[in-house]
């Protein structure tokens, strides 16, 4: 099986060829799918929303930035 390399907040990770943004968050990203954990994503400086994470599959070199969502009036 064939692996590429992503960073996640700046750190390098070595994952399976083909893996989807949720299925990476879901390996490296601590309660990523806690209701109560609300978490934005973006790859390569672009958002990804929420619903959209199983369809976006990850290339090598891929940079992921996690953070919380703000909000406000």
């Amino acid at each position: 099986m064939s692996t590429i390399t992503i960073t996640l907040n700046g750190q390098p990770h070595t994952v399976s060829a083909g893996v989807s943004l949720a299925d990476a968050l879901r390996a490296l990203v601590p309660d990523v799918d806690n209701a109560d954990a609300p978490i934005a994503t973006a790859v390569n400086g672009k958002h990804v929303a929420r619903q959209a994470r199983a369809d976006h599959a990850l290339n090598d070199q891929d940079a992921i930035t996690t953070f919380e969502p703000i909000t406000g009036g």
